[in-house]
């Protein structure tokens, strides 16, 4: 595995932060590359894959997280959990909603 090394800082938008539903879609996310992944809030940093991990930031809306990633898919790892957070989570019944148009 590369030692490769990206990261990101994300300003959290959704209006609820990163309760359980954004932090266990994070951690589902970051569990299907192969790279290290952390989150960073102040000095807490948390493995990426955990959703508890995730809880523990208590990342309230407006709050900077740096998304880092180590090792070969890295920097997809990174540009794939960047833009999940930038979309504010939005709710199952609203996606199902924009993809009926």
């Amino acid at each position: 595995m590369s030692n490769d090394m990206f990261s990101t800082k994300v300003t959290i938008t959704n209006p609820q932060g990163l309760h359980m539903r954004p932090a266990y879609l994070l951690a589902e996310t970051a569990s299907k590359f192969d790279s290290n992944i952390e989150l960073v809030k102040d000095d807490i940093r948390v493995d990426g894959k955990s959703v508890l991990g995730i809880l523990t930031l208590g990342a309230a809306q407006g709050t900077d997280v740096i998304v880092e990633a180590t090792g070969g898919d890295a920097a997809d790892a990174v540009a794939k959990l960047e833009a999940l957070l930038q979309s504010g989570f939005p709710s199952a019944q609203e996606t199902s909603e924009s993809e009926k148009g």
